[in-house]
């Protein structure tokens, strides 16, 4: 669950994000706003930046310029590994799964619960009964099926892999889950589970980020939409109050955003 579940201003804010890459500017002065308990989408034409904010935010890059403030306080990510101290998991596209492992070791790895004891101290035997019942746990808590926390990931459907990666997130986030691009490579019905998964996580108390191509995916699941164009912010919007083309058209510049914060 969130700390601060209950504040009212941003969990996770960013203003005058710059990252250059040579000649090139990937970010260029970049602002970014989620509010508490809520789905944000973000999207934008290739080149718009909206990777290289995610990456920022999760401490996959350290940006040239600008400053990150989580629940109000500033902070400065030089790896994944810090964020994810400071409670921000990420979803990635590739998922980073170890398909030959089974669901309970995907689901910790790299943070293993070994027995207590001589036999975990000494020994670093793993408490392998209690991760298996601990993760069938946060998986039933997502409403993921699936058929044994002793099988192996290689042996799951898409939709299903996605489900392991989204709940070691949701498990061990304490502030944000970041997802970048979760129904890509999926048919119809598995990105259907997905965005049921993206709403339980939002439901356990933790705001979601959402990087997706997939307009139809983001009108349906999120509250707010941040449109990023030649690396920068240039609108926030509810889909209750812009269509699907209307989004795309401040996506490619052929409408003009609004630039603010809130939508």
């Amino acid at each position: 669950m969130t700390e601060r579940a209950d504040q009212d201003g941003p969990i996770l804010e960013a203003y005058g994000l710059v990252k250059r890459y040579g000649h090139v500017t990937a970010l260029d002065g970049a602002d970014f706003e989620l509010l508490p308990g809520e789905i944000l989408a973000v999207i934008g034409d290739n080149g718009a930046g909206k990777s290289t904010l995610i990456k920022a935010l999760s401490g996959a890059l350290v940006p040239d310029e600008g400053r990150i403030l989580l629940d109000g306080r500033p902070v400065r990510f030089h790896s994944p590994v810090d964020a994810r101290r400071a409670g921000i998991e990420t979803v990635y596209q590739d998922l980073a799964v170890a398909p030959a492992l089974d669901i309970a070791a995907n689901l910790f790895l790299g943070r293993e619960v070994r027995r207590k004891g001589v036999l975990g101290k000494v020994f670093r035997m793993l408490d392998t009964g209690r991760m298996q019942s601990e993760a069938n746990a946060h998986l039933r808590d997502l409403k993921i099926g699936v058929g044994s926390m002793s099988q192996a990931v290689e042996t799951l459907s898409g939709g299903q892999r996605q489900g392991v990666a989204v709940a070691r997130s949701a498990a061990f986030a304490r502030h944000v889950v970041i997802m970048d691009e979760p129904t890509a490579a999926l048919g119809v019905k598995e990105s259907g589970m997905v965005v049921d998964l993206i709403r339980g996580v939002r439901e356990r108390g933790l705001p979601v980020i959402l990087i997706s191509h997939d307009i139809p995916t983001v009108f349906d699941v999120a509250d707010r939409i941040h449109i990023q164009r030649l690396g920068r912010r240039v609108a926030v919007v509810e889909p209750g109050d812009v269509d699907m083309a209307e989004a795309v058209a401040i996506m490619t510049g052929a409408a003009p955003g609004n630039a603010t914060g809130h939508g």
